[in-house]
């Protein structure tokens, strides 16, 4: 092989890596932001566009509508919980797309809203969902037509296969639920920062029935702040610098807020490769977040990307002018 031949099959190798690069960096750079969320405390409304991926789910069942949360994972589709959908023309696990409403950008449920666009939606149940241990609580919405992102609609990053969330790791959930165990249910968009519940205390607090799947979170032996009917497949969140990762989807309690039982959510690191299958191309943004170390995983991919970004180029180059 001559100079000429290997200069070029350098410049093609070159040209890869910067695509790979640039694929990588804007991955990193999509999922999880929120320039508008400016909150570090819950319990209250949400300010418009502080939870860009959070949606509203309007289901047709038996007697009329009912609600429920979901969280935008890329433009084409939406992550909620399987038991938002059970009782459809589906033991097949699909859902009809003529039934499922999806509001992206909101804030109201009853005033206008300037930022709201609207979908409908067909739904992907999974395939082990169990109703009765509530295992596997997990479903995707395929968006009838591809939304844009704007400052009030982005996806959340997801968290991926191995991350780790100790116990007393800070995390928000959002939604329209009510405020209290059969009580009203709110126009405004709420938001409530909970701690993580490790799965001991919360295995020992339901007398069994937490498996692997799952991630319980809330103020254990306090009470006072939790997701509630309503809130049902929403997300459970936790800020990583200035990526938002999505733990959790809302699934089930005992009660709301009651201080012997946290909320109980679908661990959603457990099911990266259901998703990646599911969608296909376009996968979600995946962000392995790990709190037990000095620095979590997610700030060291994007520091690596960053550092790659800059040296591959000045290599390749160096190399190419020479």
């Amino acid at each position: 092989m001559d100079v000429t031949t290997i200069k070029l099959s350098f410049h093609i190798s070159c040209g890869y890596y910067i695509i790979l690069i640039l694929t990588l960096s804007f991955l990193s750079s999509v999922c999880g932001q929120a320039p508008l969320n400016n909150k570090i405390v819950g319990g209250e409304a949400a300010t418009a566009g502080a939870w860009p991926w959070q949606v509203s789910l309007h289901i047709t069942c038996d007697g009329g509508l009912c609600y429920c949360g979901g969280s935008l994972i890329n433009k084409d589709w939406v992550l909620s919980a399987a038991h938002c959908f059970q009782g459809y023309e589906t033991f097949t696990r699909h859902s009809s797309s003529r039934t499922i409403q999806i509001y992206l950008g909101r804030q109201s449920q009853s005033e206008s809203n300037p930022n709201e666009v609207l979908r409908t939606a067909s739904a992907t149940i999974h395939p082990n969902y169990n109703s009765l241990t509530h295992d596997n609580d997990i479903a995707l919405l395929h968006l009838s037509s591809s939304v844009t992102f704007t400052d009030y609609i982005k996806p959340v990053c997801l968290a991926a296969a191995g991350s780790k969330f100790a116990a007393g790791t800070d995390s928000w959930v959002t939604g329209w639920g009510a405020l209290q165990s059969g009580g009203p249910f709110p126009d405004i968009l709420q938001e409530v920062m909970i701690p993580v519940v490790s799965s001991r205390d919360c295995y020992n607090a339901y007398g069994g029935g937490i498996t692997s799947n799952m991630i319980c979170a809330g103020l254990l032996n306090e009470g006072g702040k939790d997701s509630c009917q309503g809130d049902s497949g929403g997300p459970l969140v936790t800020r990583n610098g200035s990526l938002w990762i999505q733990s959790g989807v809302v699934s089930f309690g005992d009660g709301c807020a009651d201080r012997r039982y946290p909320g109980v959510y679908t661990r959603v690191s457990q099911y990266q490769g259901w998703i990646t299958y599911t969608i296909g191309s376009n996968p979600p943004g995946f962000v392995k977040f790990n709190n037990s170390g000095s620095r979590s995983s997610s700030n060291l991919l994007l520091i690596l990307i960053s550092l790659t970004f800059s040296i591959i180029p000045f290599i390749c180059s160096l190399y190419l002018s020479s």
